[in-house]
C-alpha cells in the first residue's frame, strides 16, 4: 500500500512540475538559437574574404622576367598560366597588368632598350606538356603595361622569345614555336621593320618546325642566332626533336 502511495506521489509531483521544466527547456532552446544566430551574423564573417586557391600547381610556372634597364626596381614577370605581373619596388608588391586581354598563358617578355616603357609580350607558354595553355600572338604596350595592343601572329600559339633591335625600335624579331597539337600556324622566326605592323618569316617550315629562341649579338646586332625545334604532340605520342632541329646564325 505504501509503495503505491509513494509512486502516486512521485507521479503527481512530476505532473505538477512538468510545465515548469518544459518552459525552462523552451527558454534555453530560444537562448541557444539566439546565440547561434549571433554567431552567424555578418559581423562574425566580416574579416573573411574570398580568395583564389588554385590551380597553384599549373599556374605557378615563371616563363620569363624582364627588368627595366634604367630602374632596377621595376620588373615584369610572365607566368606560364597566369598572365603578366609588374612590380615597382623590386618584388615587395605586385600588380597584374594583362587581365583584360584574351590570353592568360604567357611565353615571353621583352623591354624595348631604346624606350623602356614599351613592353612586348609573346603569348602561349613554350613547353610541350599536355597541360600547357596556348596564346593568340604578340602584344605591345607603350605605357609600361597600362594598355595593350595586339600586334599579330595570331596563330603562333606558343612564343619562345622576342628581341627588339637596340638601334631601331621598329625592328623586332619573334621566335614562334607554333601550335603543339597540329601542323602549320604562324611557326618560325619572324621579323618586323615597322614596329609590328607587318611580319616577314625568315626561318622555320610550315609543318612542325618552329623557332624556340632568337638572340642578337650585343656588339653586332646584325648577327642573329636562332634555335629551331621540330615538335608535334597527339594523344598517343610526342615528337620532340628531329632533323630540322638545330642552331642557326645569320
Amino acid at each position: 500500500m505504501r509503495t503505491r502511495t509513494g509512486l502516486l506521489l512521485v507521479l503527481c509531483l512530476a505532473l505538477a512540475f512538468a510545465p515548469v521544466l518544459a518552459k525552462k527547456k523552451k527558454d534555453k532552446d530560444v537562448d541557444e538559437d539566439a546565440e547561434d544566430k549571433a554567431k552567424l551574423s555578418s559581423k562574425t564573417f566580416s574579416g573573411l574574404e574570398l580568395r583564389g586557391i588554385g590551380p597553384a600547381l599549373m599556374s605557378g610556372r615563371i616563363a620569363d622576367i624582364a627588368i627595366h634597364p634604367e630602374d632596377q626596381s621595376v620588373w615584369y614577370v610572365a607566368v606560364g598560366s597566369g598572365g603578366v605581373w609588374k612590380t615597382t619596388n623590386a618584388g615587395t608588391s605586385w600588380a597584374t597588368i594583362f587581365d583584360k586581354e584574351t590570353s592568360y598563358s604567357i611565353g615571353c617578355l621583352a623591354i624595348d632598350p631604346s624606350y623602356p616603357e614599351t613592353i612586348w609580350v609573346g603569348t602561349g607558354e613554350n613547353v610541350g606538356g599536355r597541360h600547357v595553355g596556348f596564346g593568340d600572338g604578340v602584344y605591345r604596350s607603350t605605357d609600361g603595361g597600362k594598355n595593350w595592343e595586339h600586334m599579330g601572329l595570331d596563330a603562333s600559339e606558343h612564343i619562345g622569345s622576342i628581341v627588339v633591335d637596340p638601334r631601331d625600335s621598329n625592328i623586332v624579331y619573334v621566335a614562334a614555336q607554333g601550335p603543339l597539337w597540329s601542323a602549320g600556324g604562324d611557326r618560325g622566326l619572324y621579323k618586323s621593320t615597322d614596329g609590328g605592323e607587318n611580319w616577314e618569316k625568315l626561318l622555320g617550315d610550315d609543318e612542325y618546325t618552329g623557332v624556340n629562341e632568337v638572340i642578337l649579338d650585343p656588339t653586332r646586332p646584325d648577327t642573329l642566332y636562332a634555335a629551331t625545334h621540330q615538335r608535334f604532340r597527339n594523344v598517343a605520342a610526342l615528337i620532340n626533336g628531329g632533323p630540322e632541329t638545330g642552331i642557326h646564325k645569320s
